[in-house]
């Protein structure tokens, strides 16, 4: 949106999500030109990991980039644990901030890395294709990985509750490179910790569990919580809705990449998510990942209209 480069063109990203007033700015100014059902907090996954004693930078041209990556089990303990959120709080004034500009009737949708892909990325050090040293690590050393995805969990947990406190009405993790992991190694090494985080979630708070290329581990992460299973573009609804049953609800999930194409492709996408959706209660559209650069903020808006606009075929 041209509102939000204009902002960018004056801060770096990390002094964009370190601000709450701006953080405030972009959150509401997207939520209400484009007539979005929800808003969600501007912040970033990794924002978590600068006060675990990570080195965190987001390069020009080259994304997040952590200086001091763990890559030997004696790292792990230099990971500080992050019993009070504090370090977090300009986050938390964001949040309040948002509420009280939004409409009451639109909802604030906080949200954090889930901790695999949050060790990923404190491992590898940045974005990876393959996630071979994260993965490497998992298998060399298990304890090592549990007593990392340990210190994540606590983080994760008290990080989501405050943001929960401070006025997030529904909470999303994203795991974004969960989906590198077969299903007998996410059993293993990533459920049983996200089990543990889930259960120390602030009740009666909704949570959407995200992530991308899941399709072989959807029934392993529904097992693991969640009140909402997010899908990417790749599983069909109804498949999804069969193989998960009416427990939980789905999100999702029109690929981003559909914001490019002429109108008419736009609204034949549409139209077959959400009748494969079917008017089953318990779905909210939503597009299979974020939203990306430079995509028609027209054809946001016209995909926007086509839901609220939608009646399904009797």
């Amino acid at each position: 949106m041209p509102e939000y480069r204009e902002v960018r063109a004056k801060v770096s990203f990390l002094e964009l999500c370190k601000n709450p007033d701006l953080a405030t700015e972009v959150t509401v100014t997207a939520a209400e030109r484009l007539g979005v059902d929800a808003a969600i907090l501007f912040a970033d996954i990794l924002l978590i990991l600068q006060p675990l004693g990570f080195d965190l930078e987001f390069a020009k041209g080259e994304g997040p980039v952590i200086h001091n990556p763990v890559r030997e089990a004696a790292d792990v303990d230099r990971v500080r644990p992050l019993a009070d959120p504090s370090p977090l709080a300009y986050v938390f004034e964001a949040v309040r901030s948002i509420r009280a500009a939004l409409r009451p009737e639109t909802p604030l949708i906080g949200f954090a890395g889930a901790p695999f892909t949050l060790a990923c990325y404190a491992i590898e050090g940045g974005g990876s294709r393959h996630y071979e040293q994260a993965k490497a690590f998992m298998y060399r050393d298990p304890g090592a990985w549990n007593a990392l995805l340990e210190r994540l969990v606590d983080a994760t947990a008290g990080y989501l509750n405050a943001q929960a406190a401070a006025g997030a009405q529904a909470l999303q993790l994203f795991d974004s490179w969960v989906g590198n992991l077969s299903p007998s190694d996410y059993a293993r090494f990533v459920q049983p910790h996200m089990r543990r985080l889930f259960a120390r979630l602030t009740p009666d708070v909704p949570v959407i569990h995200f992530g991308t290329d899941t399709g072989s581990l959807l029934e392993l992460q529904r097992d693991a919580g969640g009140d909402v299973i997010g899908l990417d573009w790749r599983v069909p609804v109804d498949a999804a809705r069969r193989r998960l049953g009416d427990g939980v609800a789905l999100q999702g999930n029109l690929d981003p990449v559909v914001l490019f194409a002429p109108r008419d492709e736009i609204a034949r996408q549409t139209r077959r998510v959400l009748e494969e959706a079917a008017g089953r209660p318990g779905h909210i559209f939503n597009l299979g990942h974020g939203i990306l650069p430079h995509t028609p903020v027209d054809h946001v808006l016209a995909l926007v209209d086509l839901v609220h606009d939608y009646r399904r075929p009797v």
